[in-house]
Parts: C-alpha cells; structure tokens; sequence
C-alpha cells in the first residue's frame, strides 16, 4: 500500500492591487482571515490576520495623515496596495496597508496574527506581529504585490463573526477615539485584546 501524501497546503492568491483601492473600513474588515506572508533568508513566515484597525484619512484625527504630508506620512499618500512601517516609542514597528486612491491619506494597522507557518514569539499586538515576522522600517514603503512581502487568500471559508470597536491607544483624537473602527475575529486567542 503506498504511503499516506502530506496534506496539502492551501493554495494562497495575494490580493490584487485594487483590493486595497476599496474603502478604508471595508478592506479593514475583509484583510481578517487573510494571510500576511514574508519571505526572508527563503523561508515564508506566514500569519493569519486576526485584528486591524482603519486609519481614515487626513480628517480622522487618530491618523498619522492628520498632520498632513510629512516624510512619515508621504506613503500613506501614495498608491494602495503598499507597505507603511513606522517606529514608536523608538523600539516597536508597526504595519500598515495603505488603502483608497492615491493622495487620500488611508490606511489599516494590523494589529494581530494568528501563527501559521514559521512564526516564532508573541503575535498579540501590533509591535510584536513585527518582530516575530521580522519587519522594519527596511520594508516601509514596500509594493504588497512583491514575491517577498505580501497578503494572500488563503482559499478556505470565512466562517467568523466579526466584532467592531473603538480603536486602542487614541484617547487623543477627540470624537475620532470612539469612533468603532477596529476589526477582530470573534473568539480568536491571538487579538491583541478584547
């Protein structure tokens, strides 16, 4: 009788360009279930997206654009589909999906992974997801549709609830801190916190 084949892994198709292009709350909401992957020294360390937060654009108060184009902002700026990295508290990364169309200033943090393949440490929180999959600033402005750095469709169902909160660590931002634009799967132990 011949061997038992490995299961097979999922087939992932990164997301096009004009995923990204949608509105900022919707593309917050759909990036849960799917898979940020980054190829570094040939091995894909790959995390399901569990948690994201929408940064809306020059108007939200809680967004880095707010303060307009800055050398920190300009990615933002730009077209959807990239990668916007910044350092806080001088020690934590944190990623971003700039989102809508060119000049609008939108992106979506994601917040937390769940562990797939290759990820080792802490991926409960936006600074941790980095330093577990090895992001910098290095990859601060970085096209999502490269070979190395980019979110997939994993291919299986999207058979979770889905629940929707004020943002963490904006008090600052008057009306917009209680604004419900953060995004977390139901039940998942990985949200950085529920």
């Amino acid at each position: 009788m011949p061997p038992t084949p490995p299961p097979r892994r999922p087939r992932l198709k990164k997301l096009p360009r004009n995923f990204y292009a949608g509105d900022t709350t919707e593309v917050a909401r759909a990036l849960l279930g799917m898979h940020l992957v980054h190829v570094r020294d040939g091995i894909a360390m790959r995390g399901r997206i569990v948690e994201t937060e929408a940064y809306l654009g020059a108007h939200d108060l809680a967004s880095h654009s707010s303060k307009g184009i800055t050398p920190r902002t300009s990615i933002m700026y730009g077209p959807p589909g990239y990668a916007y990295v910044y350092l806080i508290y001088g020690m934590h990364h944190c990623m971003n999906v700039v989102t809508e169309a060119e000049g609008h200033g939108a992106a979506v943090l994601l917040r937390a992974l769940e562990p797939v393949e290759h990820v080792e440490g802490n991926t409960k929180g936006p600074g941790l997801l980095c330093r577990a999959l090895r992001i910098d600033r290095s990859l601060n402005g970085h096209d999502l549709l490269s070979e190395n750095f980019y979110i997939a469709d994993p291919g299986n169902t999207r058979d979770f609830n889905i629940v929707t909160c004020p943002r963490v660590g904006v008090a600052y931002a008057k009306e917009w801190a209680e604004a419900d634009l953060r995004f977390y799967i139901e039940g998942n132990p990985w949200v950085s916190k529920k």
